[in-house]
């Protein structure tokens, strides 16, 4: 999940998978897949750089959880 700005400053979080579009009117409209949307205040480019940190940090400690050490134990 990512923390978004709605338009009277109040902060909230939102789940990026359901995220269907988002338009700009000239400010940000995220148009979820259920067609509820919320008007924000980052920009589009800042909302994809949040979804991409997002998405590399789940990566890396997925990526974290599953090394194994395969040496031999002598």
């Amino acid at each position: 999940m990512i923390v978004l700005t709605k338009m009277n400053h109040e902060r909230f979080l939102i789940n990026h998978l359901q995220i269907e579009c988002i338009e700009v009117i000239p400010e940000s409209k995220i148009v979820m897949m259920n067609h509820d949307y919320y008007l924000v205040r980052e920009t589009p480019d800042e909302i994809i750089a949040k979804i991409a940190q997002y998405n590399a940090k789940v990566q890396d400690v997925h990526r974290q959880i599953t090394i194994e050490d395969r040496r031999e134990n002598d």
